[in-house]
This record gives structure tokens, sequence and C-alpha cells, in this order.
């Protein structure tokens, strides 16, 4: 992967829209986690599965790890006008979503590399990590940030875990759902700056944020 410079990129703060309070609708299982942190597989036999990191706590067909981290700039790019820039949540935001999607019943809203709906895979575990020194997580091998969103999924779904889980194709998890924003690099600009508002407003179209 190439080193980005990262002070040379804007920084965009993703938050929830509190009317619509849409945030995220889905959590994907993919290869290549946006949060750079992949989950733990558990099984009775944790030697049989390809994944480095695996351990056995009595459980059988349960992933886990993190699903966001507050903080932590996950690198975009805009595939209209090849902008590069960051996007983060605050730990305020990360609380709000992990209730709201429990709130919304959406335990079963489970996607395949954002592709593809999946049957018979849903969340049985979620917390926020409060002491990252005495929490579950650390317990794992994670170290997170305070305020991360810890998940755990149970997989009933046989192609799932058989061809997807065990022979390692994906690692981590990913979120998806409606934010607005808020631009760091932008708040000491004149919002009512048409032009900058419509370079704003385009740029959040291209990317599905709006």
């Amino acid at each position: 992967m190439v080193e980005k410079e990262e002070e040379n990129l804007d920084k965009y703060e993703l938050t929830i829209d509190d009317i619509n309070f849409d945030g995220v609708t889905a959590i994907s299982i993919v290869e290549f986690p946006a949060i750079e942190e992949n989950f733990q597989v558990f099984s009775k036999n944790p030697d049989k599965i390809n994944i480095t990191f695996a351990k056995a706590d009595g459980d059988k067909r349960i992933i886990t790890g993190p699903a966001l981290i507050p903080n932590k700039e996950i690198y975009r790019i805009d595939m209209a006008t090849f902008e590069e820039y960051y996007v983060y949540f605050s730990e305020q935001t990360v609380q709000k979503i992990a209730e709201h999607f429990l709130i919304a019943n959406r335990n079963s809203n489970v996607t395949l590399e954002h592709q593809v709906n999946v049957n018979d895979v849903s969340l049985i575990e979620s917390w926020i990590v409060e002491n990252p020194e005495n929490d579950k997580s650390k317990e794992l091998g994670y170290e997170v940030n305070k305020g991360t969103w810890m998940v755990s999924m149970k997989i009933n779904n046989d192609e799932i875990w058989n061809n997807v889980i065990k022979e390692g194709k994906v690692n981590g998890f990913s979120i998806e759902g409606y934010f607005t924003t808020k631009f760091d690099k932008y708040s000491s600009v004149d919002m009512d700056d048409e032009k900058v508002l419509e370079s704003i407003i385009e740029l959040l179209k291209n990317e599905g944020l709006l």
C-alpha cells in the first residue's frame, strides 16, 4: 500500500442525522476492512481454520472483532474526481451508531463484500469498549481505542462458514450506512460560498453519502 501524506489530505468527520437517524444499515464481512483490524474466528477446531490469530473458547462458528473504531482515520478516494481524503467517527457517534443498530433490529442485516445479502448470519454480541486495558477485547488480543464498537457474529450459513470464513477469504467487518458530514478543514471557510457548498455536495453524492 502506498503511504499517503496525511497532513495534505482533508479529514471529514462523519456523523448521524439525528432527525432521520439512519446510521449503519448493515455490517459486511470483507477481505480488506477499512478500519484495518481483522476479526478472530472461534471454533471447536480452530487449527483447521486458515486464520493466523484464531482461538478456541468452546463456541462454534463465531467471529469477533471491531466494527468501528472512534477517531480512526479511514482513507477514501473519490473515483469521479480522484480526490483523496480521510473520514472518521467520533466516540459519541460510534456509541449512537451501535445503539441504533440494535434498536432498529438490524442484527441480521449482514452482507458479503458489500455486494450480497447473506442469510443465517447474525450479530449475537455488541459492546462498547469503556476501558481498553480491562476489556474483553484486550483479552482477545486487540489494542483498540476507548469507545470502539466490538461485535460477534454467529455463522449458521454453511456456505459462508465453509467456503468463506474457513478459507480465509474475509478478514474483518465493514459498516454500511448513511451519514452526514462535518468538515474539519472547511471549518474556517465561509459556508455561504455557493461554490464551496456545491463541491461538497457533489463529493458526498459521488461517495453515496447523499
